[in-house]
């Protein structure tokens, strides 16, 4: 909803809000109105009553003999009627006054007419011929201007007691309503003054509640609508930005749709914790935001996973071009709780509405392309039919690899480890391997990572500890001193159950726990992780050698592994892999030898695949190497035949280092 709309909105509730508190404002003041009108009402027929019973008891009542008024009135009764009565009428504080019997004969009338008398037959009559007052306002004749206040009531002698007829008297209504309208005015100026400022209250309120619930009508939208974390839009905010500008695109303004997702964050979250994997995620959202045009849209849609949309992005090479330069302000380090990092992603861009009619096509082409960027240096990856791979070889690979392990369709290769100062095979390094029923032998690189995101790579790292240890079993009883190493995940080390699994598969295979090294990379180690800390010591506790692999290209250094129990530091492939030919390489090198052997820790060189850097290492007092020099990764059976040979033997040489991890 625009704000102008949400304005539009509030402002029409404010009415309704205004006009329902007007209603019963009003409703109020009207029923205080009357109330008022009436009580006054009340209070001049009350003044009435209590009038004409003074004038009854004063002036009628001593003036009769005590006879019943149907008998007729004597001419002194007459005579003294008339004089009680004259000074009243001519002072105007009695308008008319009658004697009544009880058969409805005026017995008496103040000006001599029997004319307009009650009739018997009248409600007011008949009230007082029972002996109550009746009092009402009414019209006092064709010869007065003004209403009166009539009263009926019985005329009692004061002689027996005894009503002996009925009074009929008019009384002046004007100053009795005059004061009654004046006071009715007074009170309804203070009722009008207070309802109108109970009115101004009540619109306050609505004023104020309206605003209010537009403001949270607003925040409920920008929740609905916005990551929590980062601020940014989310997945529905970015589906309906998409949907607009492919409808757009179809006009003729082409853009592109980008997918970003971050390479290798779960391991972040996992060594780090969640509290810094937010902290990379809101990093990774302002750059994203910061690198773009203002026109462009960014979105979190999930974990790690990201989104744009580019409104003016037809042109492919330039939306490239942009989008390498974000990757590279991407990728600049990020300082996360004092250790140093960088941000990797991969992305997946197709156009619109070239590449798909839909947004759920654009998503799953981009996603597809994204996987694809993964695979290849640049990371930025633009969709292609032919070239690029449905976003569900994940989920397909899962679940084949799931299958995999239940058929026992893995395979363990071996490469050795040789000690240096005596050119013999002391260990040996376990490798996943995957013999496909349908795509062949595939390399860890082909299945690790997607066992790395999920659960399967828990058993997976069972599965390679058990083959690993029958395996050890076997060439043992075939008269091989050697012991195994095997590559755990990250993953693993998060909790201290894999401790008691290592445990119960070494007490299961019979082997001595000093005969395991378990090798952890140092993303494993990374940022002191206190459960992944926890978990090397108790595995040491239990006996087990702990290596750190690839040392020199994670996030750790020599100083954080002083509070690790490791026993061996593998220096990374990549600082040997030109050690004659660089000298930094080669200082670097000799510094981790001398570092590791102070803290009591043995040194693997990786990735040897000349003598000339063989002989370096020996000179250095390098302990131990792994590489071509000697043997590829094979089954160990093949270890006795090529282990040790020398350069320019039968054993294959090759020009590029293989990589593996369990």
């Amino acid at each position: 909803m625009t704000s102008r709309r949400r304005r539009r909105t509030g402002t029409s509730l404010f009415a309704v809000y205004a006009l329902a508190s007007l209603v019963p404002v009003t409703v109020l003041g009207a029923v205080l109105m009357r109330g008022y009108h009436d009580d006054g009402l009340s209070h001049a027929l009350d003044q009435g009553k209590a009038q004409a019973a003074v004038i009854e008891q004063m002036a009628i009542a001593p003036a009769l003999s005590g006879a019943d008024l149907s008998e007729g009135l004597s001419g002194e009764e007459r005579a003294r009627l008339q004089s009680a009565t004259d000074l009243a009428i001519f002072h105007g504080s009695v308008v008319r006054l009658r004697l009544l019997s009880f058969r409805g004969t005026v017995s008496y009338s103040d000006d001599g007419s029997i004319l307009g008398a009650l009739p018997v037959r009248d409600p007011s009559f008949r009230a007082a011929a029972a002996g109550r007052i009746d009092a009402r306002i009414v019209d006092a004749g064709p010869q007065f201007s003004a209403a009166a206040i009539r009263v009926v009531q019985p005329v009692v002698a004061e002689s027996s007691g005894r009503a002996i007829g009925v009074l009929e008297v008019y009384l002046p209504y004007d100053a009795i309503a005059a004061k009654v309208e004046a006071d009715t005015r007074g009170t309804m100026t203070r009722l009008g003054v207070g309802l109108i400022g109970l009115y101004a209250v009540l619109a306050l309120i609505s004023w104020w509640t309206t605003r209010a619930l537009r403001r949270h009508a607003a925040d409920h939208e920008h929740q609905a609508l916005h990551d929590p974390l980062t601020g940014l839009p989310n997945r529905e905010l970015f589906r309906r930005v998409a949907e607009e500008s492919l409808v757009q695109g179809r006009a003729g303004d082409r853009g592109a749709l980008v997918l970003v997702d971050l390479d290798h964050f779960k391991e972040v979250n996992d060594t780090l914790g969640h509290h810094a994997g937010d902290e990379l995620l809101k990093i990774v959202g302002q750059r994203l935001s910061e690198s773009l045009r203002t026109d462009d849209t960014v979105a979190r849609l999930g974990g790690d996973e990201f989104g744009m949309v580019l409104p003016h992005g037809a042109d492919r090479d330039a939306t490239v071009a942009l989008l390498s330069r974000v990757r590279e302000e991407l990728s600049r380090e990020v300082t996360l709780d004092g250790a140093t990092l960088s941000v990797e992603a991969s992305f997946g861009v197709c156009f619109y509405p070239d590449d798909a009619d839909s947004v759920e096509g654009l998503l799953q082409h981009a996603d597809a392309a994204m996987y694809r960027g993964k695979h290849v240096p640049t990371g930025v990856v633009v969709y292609e039919p032919a070239a690029t791979r449905p976003a569900s070889d994940a989920l397909v690979m899962q679940r084949e690899l799931r299958r995999a392990l239940e058929s026992d369709e893995l395979v363990l290769h071996y490469q050795p480890k040789i000690e240096l100062s005596t050119g013999r095979v002391t260990s040996v390094e376990a490798l996943v391997r995957w013999q496909h029923p349908e795509r062949g032998l595939l390399p860890p690189a082909a299945f690790l990572p997607v066992a790395e995101r999920s659960e399967l790579i828990e058993p997976l790292t069972r599965w390679v500890l058990r083959r690993a240890l029958h395996d050890y079993a076997a060439w043992t009883a075939a008269g091989h001193d050697w012991t195994v190493a095997v590559n755990v995940s990250a993953r693993n080390l998060s909790s201290l159950q894999f401790v008691d699994s290592v445990r119960d598969i070494l007490r299961q295979a019979e082997v001595l726990p000093h005969r395991l090294h378990l090798e952890i990379t140092e993303t494993a180690l990374a940022f002191d992780s206190d459960v992944a800390g926890q978990v090397v010591d108790a595995l040491a506790r239990e006996g087990i050698s702990m290596s750190v692999d690839d040392f020199g290209i994670g996030f750790t250094g020599l100083s954080q592994l002083r509070t690790l129990d490791v026993t061996e530091i593998k220096i990374d492939r990549t600082f040997v892999a030109d050690l004659m030919g660089n000298e930094h390489d080669r200082a670097i090198v000799r510094s981790v030898i001398e570092l590791a052997h102070r803290l009591g820790c043995v040194v693997t060189a990786e990735g040897v695949e000349t003598q000339d850097v063989a002989d370096w290492l020996v000179a250095s007092a390098c302990d131990h190497a792994q590489g071509y020099l000697w043997l590829r990764p094979a089954p160990w059976t093949q270890i006795e035949d090529g282990a040790g040979a020398p350069a320019g033997s039968d054993v294959p040489l090759v020009g590029a280092a293989e990589r593996t991890t369990v």
